[in-house]
């Protein structure tokens, strides 16, 4: 997994009778998406996962680095948070002998369709799967990290490709052909530099002017999306183009949030318990 880096080492730019159905409880998590934006603006809506690959993607190029390795993992980190936030699935509850995040296994809350392949796809894994497994262990799974053949059947494949696909479909990207001396790539540019950017600054707002100094009052998605970036080595595209002195404060806050213990602020925070099993998960990798 990535580490954080300094400017002069810059790489490339409610319970019982009050307790609702699981269909219900997915449906209004759904609709809570639409008004989690902490700004109030009407954002195009992506999912974690095209997010992350949008930061990732270099704009004229249309692909992500070649070294690069940390990425596929990241994406399917974002996948199991996706769906968690969206009520899908859930943490396992603490008892005596599983206190630990990544002791703790995934567990189906609704199977109700999400509308995205992804998500569908690995929900119906989740439900498949007996006994149920751990953050971690799906993480590997579904990017296809397993000795076990019975296994390899979880493996999320092309999801790079799905995703930007995703984007294409929704304006942000387009799609071209290039050649590579000895082979053609099928490249993903930018189209659509607005919604990039109000991303980006979304982000370096969230650690400068908006900076709230508790995991706890930082808005969920945002939360999560720093924690996935530092996962997939994006994190350095989303402060690059700052000065100087706001670079050092974005990176030195957001060290001090993802050197965070994982456990603690998970024990704090409800509903966000799989962001912090995600970062677990990756800090152990």
């Amino acid at each position: 997994m990535t580490t954080l880096t300094r400017r002069g080492r810059r790489a490339e730019a409610g319970q019982g009778s009050d307790k609702k159905p699981d269909g219900e409880d997915s449906a209004a998590a759904d609709r809570e998406l639409g008004e989690d934006d902490s700004d109030g603006s009407k954002d195009m809506r992506l999912t974690l996962m095209e997010e992350v690959l949008l930061l990732g993607l270099k704009d004229k190029e249309g692909y992500t680095s070649f070294w690069n390795d940390c990425i596929s993992s990241g994406l399917r980190g974002g996948i199991l948070i996706e769906l968690a936030l969206r009520g899908r699935v859930c943490l396992e509850p603490l008892s005596l002998r599983k206190k630990r995040l990544l002791e703790r296994k995934v567990l189906l809350k609704s199977d109700a369709p999400t509308g995205d392949v992804l998500l569908d796809e690995t929900l119906r894994h989740i439900k498949a799967t007996e006994p149920a497994e751990t953050v971690q262990t799906w993480i590997e799974l579904l990017t296809g990290e397993t000795w076990n053949p019975f296994k390899l059947q979880y493996q999320l494949r092309n999801v790079r490709e799905r995703i930007a696909k995703a984007l294409v479909e929704k304006g942000i990207l387009t799609t071209e052909k290039q050649n590579f001396l000895l082979f053609d790539m099928t490249t993903h540019p930018v189209s659509n530099a607005t919604e990039k950017q109000r991303l980006v600054r979304r982000l370096q707002e969230s650690v400068l002017e908006r900076w709230v100094n508790d995991p706890r009052r930082m808005d969920r998605r945002t939360l999560a999306l720093l924690v996935l970036a530092h996962s997939s080595d994006v994190l350095e595209n989303i402060f690059a183009s700052l000065a100087d002195d706001k670079y050092d404060v974005a990176m030195n806050r957001t060290k001090d949030l993802l050197d965070a213990d994982p456990e603690v602020e998970a024990a704090k925070a409800s509903g966000a318990e799989m962001i912090w099993a995600v970062l677990a998960a990756f800090n152990k990798s």
